[in-house]
């Protein structure tokens, strides 16, 4: 099975479709399964194949919508104009809105353009009067205005009013890591090392600031242009964990999407940012081959893979894929 067949997230409350947040409940049946505690869903029963995926990453925020340029020119017009219409003066003031490029369950992304310089850039618009787009908001920005670095996403400045935040950010018009993977198969060890260094340098960068990821895998990574030489950029920060220095570097919250969560979350235990490390392992497997190192429509066993560590790979050189496989 190709990465692409396996983004299955737990399904959200009834009552609210959330946009970002992931969690992973024990599981309760009554067997012999040495894991039976750790995975469960709301109803008691595993997930089976058919569950809701998580929404696409349209830059650089989820998108659930049909691609702009499928929808007819009329309708995109009909877009931008409702979207332009719902955005705060201060912010039409400074940017002319363009299109509409993604949107969540309370979130709504824009491509704008400065009037005064005519830089793009893509606004994020954030419905915080619901409690879920408070937490992903305060999350994003609690990182992003505390970080600036080469291989993670920039923000340029934030307008708030009583029911919504407006995030200027930088537009990153290459399309996300997970795209270019599905359209070559596999990377080679060369052009695998060039995209893990780059996630690597802004991993370690993040860490040192004592802000921890906690949901990286190739959806939420992007090329800043299209061109084969482009840079990749960390996005996505609504599940982060963000420390002052000297606090207490264990975290305990459970979260994440299932493919790339650490052993250590699924078994509640405190963890650390070790577990951004386990996802890049588990991105270096599917940059490699093209593949899933754990997968399963079942997230019972999904879950007990992951337990287990129980994954194989077979390449073109076992002895060059060991070392990529330490990362794991």
């Amino acid at each position: 099975m190709g990465c692409g067949t396996s983004k299955v997230l737990p399904e959200p409350p009834k009552d609210v479709q959330l946009d970002l947040v992931k969690k992973v409940e024990p599981y309760t049946a009554h067997n012999n399964d040495m894991y039976k505690h750790f995975i469960k869903d709301d109803g008691g029963t595993p997930i089976k194949a058919g569950s809701p995926s998580p929404p696409r990453h349209t830059n650089p925020y989820p998108s659930g919508h049909l691609p702009m340029h499928l929808e007819q020119p009329e309708t995109r017009k009909n877009k931008v104009a409702k979207y332009r219409a719902k955005f705060d003066p201060r912010v039409t003031a400074k940017y002319d809105i363009k299109a509409l490029i993604g949107r969540g369950s309370f979130s709504r992304v824009v491509r704008v353009e400065h009037k005064a310089t005519k830089q793009p850039y893509a606004i994020k618009m954030i419905e915080t009067k619901y409690r879920e787009g408070r937490e992903v908001c305060e999350s994003e920005l609690s990182v992003l205005r505390r970080v600036r670095h080469t291989n993670i996403i920039q923000l340029i400045e934030v307008f708030e009013t009583q029911d919504r935040v407006y995030m200027v950010m930088e537009l990153a018009t290459g399309g996300e890591l997970f795209d270019r993977i599905i359209a070559k198969g596999s990377f080679t060890e060369r052009d695998a090392t060039r995209v893990l260094q780059m996630v690597l340098d802004g991993v370690k960068y993040l860490h040192t600031l004592g802000i921890t990821h906690r949901d990286l895998k190739p959806e939420n990574l992007l090329y800043y242009h299209p061109g084969t030489d482009s840079k990749i950029m960390i996005t996505d920060f609504g599940l982060a964990s963000a420390r002052k220095k000297g606090d207490d570097c264990l975290m305990k919250t459970t979260c994440g999407t299932p493919e790339y969560i650490a052993p250590e979350i699924l078994v509640r235990k405190p963890y650390t940012n070790s577990v951004d490390m386990w996802a890049l392992g588990v991105i270096s497997y599917i940059l490699l081959s093209g593949t899933m190192p754990f997968e399963d429509d079942n997230r019972t066993r999904l879950y007990r893979q992951i337990l287990k560590g129980k994954y194989s790979y077979s390449g073109e050189s076992e002895d060059a894929s060991a070392s990529w496989l330490l990362l794991l």
